[in-house]
C-alpha cells in the first residue's frame, strides 16, 4: 500500500492497494470520510495504476464533491447526540451538562473534542448495556462482554462466543435507532444469520425494526462527518 497525490487544485491524495484477488484496476471513494483508494491486481505497473486514475479525475473529482463536509467538534459547532442537533458551548461546572439544544463542555478550549468524545463513549456504552440487557433477557439468552469500536463498515457484531460489539457513534442516533441494533445484535445470541428465522426474532424483540433500519441505511454515514481530534481524526 502506498500514498500518492494526483496533481490539480485541489490535490487529491490516494492509496493505492495492490490486491491478489483484483482482476482490474479499480478507484473507489469512501463515502465515510472521502479516501481514495486505488486497488491494482498484482503485476500492474504503479505508472499504469496512476495513468488510469488520471483518467478518471473528472469522475473522481465530483464524487468528492458531493462528499459531505467533515465537522470538528469544537465550542460554536453542532453535533448530534440522541437524534437532536446540539450546540456544543463552554460549561461553567465540572461536569458536562446536556440539555434541550445545547451541550456545556468545561476546561480548555483543546480539550473540549477528547472531552466530549470520552463521554459520548460513556453515554453509549450505558445506553448499549441496558438496551443490549433488555433484549437477552427478553429471549432468554445471556451475552458475555460488550465492548465499543469507531468501526467503519458495521454498527454492531456477535461473536460466536457472546461477544457484543457496536459503534459508539449510535449515542448520536435517534434512540430508537441504537435500540433497534442493540436487538438486531441480541438476535444473534439465537441466530448467528441473516436468515428468515433471524429477522423473526429480531420483529419479537422489536417488532418496528424497519424504520430505524432505514434510517441507518440512508443517513448512518452522516454520524462519520465528526471529528473528535484535534487533529481532524476520529
Amino acid at each position: 500500500m502506498g500514498q500518492h497525490i494526483l496533481p490539480g487544485n485541489p490535490p487529491v491524495a490516494l492509496i493505492l492497494r495492490r490486491s491478489p484477488r483484483a482482476r482490474q484496476i479499480s478507484l473507489r471513494v469512501s463515502r465515510l470520510d472521502g479516501r481514495v483508494t486505488l486497488t491494482v491486481p498484482q503485476g500492474v505497473p504503479e505508472a499504469t495504476a496512476l495513468g488510469f486514475a488520471r483518467n478518471k479525475e473528472r469522475w473522481l473529482r465530483k464524487q468528492l464533491s458531493t462528499q459531505s463536509q467533515m465537522v470538528q467538534v469544537a465550542i460554536g459547532h453542532d453535533v448530534p447526540f440522541a437524534g437532536e442537533m446540539r450546540r456544543i458551548v463552554p460549561g461553567q461546572n465540572r461536569r458536562i451538562l446536556l440539555t434541550d439544544d445545547q451541550i456545556a463542555v468545561p476546561g480548555p478550549d483543546d480539550r473540549v473534542a477528547a472531552r466530549l468524545h470520552a463521554w459520548f463513549k460513556a453515554q453509549a456504552r450505558d445506553r448499549l448495556a441496558a438496551a443490549s440487557d433488555r433484549y437477552a433477557a427478553a429471549l432468554g439468552r445471556p451475552y458475555t462482554r460488550l465492548t465499543l469500536r469507531d468501526t467503519r463498515s458495521r454498527w454492531g457484531s456477535c461473536s460466536s462466543q457472546g461477544g457484543l460489539m457496536y459503534s459508539w457513534r449510535l449515542i448520536m442516533a435517534a434512540p430508537d435507532v441504537l435500540d433497534y441494533v442493540a436487538a438486531h445484535e441480541v438476535a444473534h445470541l439465537a441466530q448467528m444469520n441473516h436468515s428468515p428465522a433471524f429477522w423473526a426474532v429480531v420483529a419479537q424483540l422489536y417488532p418496528d425494526y424497519d424504520r430505524p433500519r432505514q434510517w441507518l441505511r440512508a443517513h448512518g454515514v452522516d454520524l462519520h462527518r465528526y471529528r473528535f481530534d484535534a487533529q481532524g481524526g476520529f
